[in-house]
């Protein structure tokens, strides 16, 4: 399963591993959207196809940019409504569990993880990092990688990037769309 986000530097295709973290990456409807008991051990995969697929990540800046470290996205383009605070949502509209999985390791550039505040606070946040993080392991869940020539040419281009003092961009760097290579989400 892999997704491409179209930014506005090039393309990063990114491989999903939605068997070994369907929380965050699988792709299974939630049967409630908004019910803490549906989501069964399939919220990250789930999570982060599904919002792909309903075009929420379209034109989501890529806020934070840390040279060496990691580019983060996947707050809401627009000024946030009640329902959609500032630091994005999950399809459940709440917080969901973190995924860790021993395996799947901050080893390298290209690696995809979930952002977080701390344990259960994941939403629609992820950062792709430039070079590797073990500081990050079991605390972040892991759940794909940047695959093919183009997108680590695209994340080089990322990473050269100016930023501020508060590690934003100085010039803009958004999510333009995404594509969804074979979505299982799709009845």
């Amino acid at each position: 399963m892999s997704v491409t986000l179209h930014t506005s530097l090039g393309d990063l295709k990114i491989e999903v591993f939605c068997e070994s973290v369907p929380k965050t990456a699988e792709a299974r409807k939630p049967s409630t959207p908004n019910s803490r008991s549906s989501k069964s051990n399939t919220h990250m995969a789930q999570n982060f196809l599904a919002l792909c697929a309903s075009g929420y990540y379209d034109k989501s800046p890529f806020h934070r940019l840390i040279p060496a470290f990691m580019a983060q996205t996947g707050a809401p383009a627009t000024p946030s409504p009640p329902d959609n605070p500032k630091g994005g949502r999950s399809i459940w509209g709440g917080a969901f569990d973190d995924e860790i999985r021993p395996a799947l390791r901050h080893a390298g550039r290209g690696v995809v993880s979930m952002a977080n505040k701390g344990p259960g606070t994941n939403g629609s946040q992820f950062f792709v990092l430039f070079d590797r993080a073990p500081h990050l392991d079991g605390l972040n869940t892991v759940f794909g990688k940047v695959i093919g020539d183009d997108g680590l040419a695209t994340l080089a281009r990322m990473e050269a990037i100016e930023v501020d003092k508060k590690n934003r961009p100085r010039e803009p760097l958004c999510i333009e769309r995404v594509t969804i290579h074979a979505n299982p989400l799709a009845d």
